[in-house]
């Protein structure tokens, strides 16, 4: 394949053609990939190798009330219960006062790392003995980030093993993600570090266990609002309480558990342009954080078990602005659609949705079953996916259901005979 040597070098259309020559793609393969690029000329700019744009399709959720404002919120997901999922919890939630959130200090954690220490005593004493030089060579390597009310707090100094020492920086990175800003920093404090002190550094690097920029979010709801058919509000509380205790318990529930409350903190991370694997690093980390893998969420009865409190303390290291939030048309059309106007207004936002997401599939769950719930927007899917054409598909998702069959076998022939009934 030497015409695909120095790919990055080529232009898109080069790209495209030498794929074509290598016969890698056919004539209406490459005319997909053109269709699908919707803007080569950003795409080469925020990946190596650009071929097109891979599209997922994006929705609003509603019912937010977060500390008694109203949200509209952009969730981008290729999962069909996702959104409804979050709506309907949302909605649960705001006939229940709404949502109350807190956030901290926007603080990322970098680290230095020292390898073949010696004597970690005596370089801890010396490191936190220049903490306030350490700071200063931090603070001078990203001045514009200092001037904008943030910058390196302090540091701490941990002992990872006998011969490894972890110098950590906590930075205040204002309204950014800020992870090129913590590495730029970070470098200038070991390039100085290496001249001060004997002991080799292995690495510095941002670490995504940002366990000190903490959104949380709690609701109580009156359990009578939680009532589905065939079992009352009281026992879905009771079950939903039970089913929170499993997850802290289970790390096989947890991770489950887990996954339904990022499906809605992923979808609104990647409408507003924001680094969701990043996020997903964090959240997971920090479910472990005491030694056990465990739910991110807590589920209580209150009020002699008049009132189910829902409480999620999530990290977030997002950003408003940088990277892909100034790049990407579509993510200044969400700010201003969700009217987000913060990054501490952001996390309010993620947290809270994440607690809606976690509210609705715990209620399924615990009441007619989390397959049932999904079953229609799964059923859509599958259609889709046997050719239907838009106007079909409730038809054929109706004759699925009346029959009890999911699969995409059982589409097609519905599909076909559907068809021949035309003719």
């Amino acid at each position: 394949m030497t015409n695909l040597s120095k790919f990055y070098q080529k232009t898109w259309m080069q790209r495209l053609q030498a794929l074509m020559d290598q016969q890698l793609i056919s004539v209406e393969q490459r005319q997909l990939l053109e269709k699908s690029a919707t803007d080569p000329a950003v795409g080469d700019q925020q990946i190596e190798n650009y071929l097109t744009h891979y599209g997922l399709p994006e929705g609003l959720a509603f019912h937010y009330l977060i500390d008694q404002r109203r949200y509209l919120v952009p969730m981008v997901t290729e999962e069909p219960s996702v959104i409804a999922a979050s709506s309907h919890g949302a909605a649960i939630v705001e006939k229940s006062g709404g949502f109350y959130t807190k956030v901290t200090d926007h603080l990322l954690w970098g680290q230095i790392v020292f390898e073949q220490v010696a004597n970690a005593e005596k370089l801890k004493s010396l490191l936190e003995q220049q903490q306030e030089k350490l700071l200063q060579i931090a603070n001078q390597a990203h001045p514009s980030l200092q001037q904008r009310g943030g910058g390196a707090r302090y540091l701490r100094v941990r002992f990872l093993a006998s011969d490894l020492v972890s110098l950590d920086l906590a930075i205040d990175t204002q309204q950014a993600m800020g992870a090129n800003m913590v590495n730029s920093m970070l470098e200038a404090v070991a390039d100085y570090l290496r001249e001060q002190v004997s002991t080799p550094v292995l690495l510095s690097v941002l670490s995504n266990l940002a366990d000190q920029a903490l959104a949380t979010a709690v609701c109580r709801i009156p359990v009578e609002l939680l009532a589905r058919p065939q079992i009352t509000g009281q026992q879905v509380a009771q079950k939903m309480a039970a089913a929170s205790r499993l997850a802290q318990l289970d790390p096989y529930r947890a991770a489950t558990h887990n996954k339904g409350i990022m499906n809605g903190v992923d979808a609104v991370a990647i409408a507003m342009g924001n680094d969701w694997r990043a996020i997903e690093s964090a959240a997971h980390a920090f479910a472990v954080k005491k030694g056990n893998y465990r739910g991110l969420s807590q589920w209580q009865l209150k009020n002699d078990e008049s009132v189910l409190e829902g409480t999620l303390t999530l990290p977030l290291p997002v950003g408003f602005v940088g990277g892909s939030t100034k790049i990407v048309p579509l993510v200044q059309l969400n700010h201003h659609l969700a009217a987000i106007k913060s990054v501490g207004e952001l996390e309010k936002v993620m947290v809270s949705v994440g607690l809606a997401q976690n509210l609705a599939a715990l209620q399924a769950l615990v009441s007619e079953g989390i397959q049932q719930g999904h079953m229609r927007l799964q059923l859509r899917a599958t259609v889709l996916a046997a050719g239907a054409q838009p106007a079909e598909v409730a038809t054929i998702v109706t004759k699925m259901q009346q029959l009890q069959r999911t699969d995409l076998a059982t589409a097609q022939n519905l599909l076909a005979k559907e068809h021949e009934g035309e003719h």
